[in-house]
């Protein structure tokens, strides 16, 4: 009897959980949050292209029911009217457990598009990379074609007839531009979120396994590889024969960009993490860190050149350079200008919504032709201008 009791209890124990599975998935519930991605845009011909944040609508029984599908949309930098959008269509991992099918994997995107030619190019967080026509939309090629990669968070780099990024399996992929075809992949050993860059025949990538690599661009041998005490997401600056980039171990650092050998006599000690990639003029390093703070420092020695300016909120997109000014974009919305010239700070902006809710700025700046744009979590695109600060136009819903 007994026996046939823990039979029956074990049987409805069972029942319970398979119903309990089958209602999350019916309807639409999730249990877990969901990547929303949102990239900063890049500029080509008066066209911004940029993937707007993905969002979660409402399910069954008022559960969340994430977006998985994104977008990869064209819009005149003139005022922001859409040319053309293209879906980029989530990617389906191997099938679950109790015959269910698994809940696909969205494609959010990060990093900023890359153009090359007529191609507009991304990676997702779905594992994919997208190219696709810049004057029409159409979708060229993908890759991988058949399967998906693990998630790519980080921008991906044109040069030299190849699409270069780093990958969330911990590798450095190089495709050709016009195919898709992979040319040649290096491993690291952990996660990449960072967005490589290059210099001559060099490429130069951090990785969350502490290491700075500086790769061949052609076959992906490694050149040398420069150790930090933290993960590095951050996206290096290359100037002067010099690699800038700032750690998670709290420090920023200056590598020779032939040798990696340190160049300063120690790294720049701060308050946090880095993030945002740095921006360089007249041989100084401007560094924005999530601490909330610019730090202005001499590009040979690592010395501040000037107090920090204290921004208020952490610094995660990365800013841009117009003429001779920083242009920052805080967390909270709130938009800088550093005038080079004197190591001034003005405040140009508060972006707000037009309900007059404050906006949340995370994906990098771009900026063209004395404009700077800016994408907001709340799905806005702004035009401002870097000399004045004001609004060119914007909000424009970019969704």
């Amino acid at each position: 009897m007994e026996i046939r009791g823990n039979i029956a209890l074990a049987s409805k124990v069972c029942l319970v959980v398979t119903l309990l599975l089958v209602g999350l998935t019916f309807f639409g519930c999730t249990v877990r949050s969901s990547p929303q991605g949102g990239s900063g845009g890049v500029v080509a011909n008066g066209v911004l292209f940029l993937c707007p944040a993905l969002k979660q609508t409402t399910g069954g029984f008022g559960c969340a029911a994430p977006q998985t599908e994104g977008k990869l949309i064209a819009v005149n930098t003139s005022d922001g009217s859409r040319r053309w959008e293209t879906p980029l269509k989530p990617s389906t991992p191997p099938g679950g457990g109790y015959g269910c099918a698994p809940a696909p994997i969205p494609a959010a995107i990060y990093g900023n598009p890359a153009i090359l030619g007529d191609l507009v190019y991304v990676g997702g967080y779905n594992g994919k990379i997208y190219a696709v026509n810049s004057s029409s939309g159409a979708l060229r090629w993908v890759y991988p074609r058949d399967d998906n990669l693990r998630p790519i968070i980080g921008g991906v780099l044109t040069a030299q007839g190849k699409v270069y990024f780093g990958c969330s399996d911990g590798k450095v992929y190089a495709l050709d531009a016009a195919t898709g075809d992979k040319q040649w992949e290096f491993p690291t050993g952990d996660k990449i979120w960072s967005t490589p860059v290059i210099q001559g025949n060099t490429l130069y990538i951090g990785s969350f396994d502490k290491k700075l690599y500086a790769l061949n661009a052609s076959d992906g041998t490694k050149k040398w590889a420069f150790p930090t005490e933290g993960a590095i997401i951050s996206t290096p600056l290359v100037y002067d024969n010099t690699v800038y980039i700032g750690s998670f171990d709290r420090h920023f650092y200056a590598v020779d960009a032939v040798t990696g050998k340190p160049k300063w006599p120690q790294p720049f000690e701060t308050g946090s993490w880095f993030w945002a990639k740095p921006v360089v003029y007249n041989n100084i390093v401007y560094a924005p860190c999530l601490d909330g703070k610019v730090y202005a420092l001499d590009a040979k020695t690592g010395a501040q050149v000037v107090e920090p300016f204290d921004l208020g909120s952490p610094i995660s997109s990365s800013p841009v350079l117009v003429s001779n000014k920083v242009i920052v974009a805080t967390e909270s919305g709130v938009v800088y200008a550093v005038d080079t010239d004197n190591n001034k700070r003005e405040e140009m902006t508060r972006l707000k919504t037009q309900q007059g809710k404050e906006e949340t700025v995370h994906a990098p700046l771009s900026a063209s032709d004395g404009a700077v744009y800016i994408y907001t979590q709340e799905q806005n695109l702004y035009a401002l201008s870097a000399e004045s600060g004001t609004t060119l136009w914007g909000p424009v819903s970019i969704k």
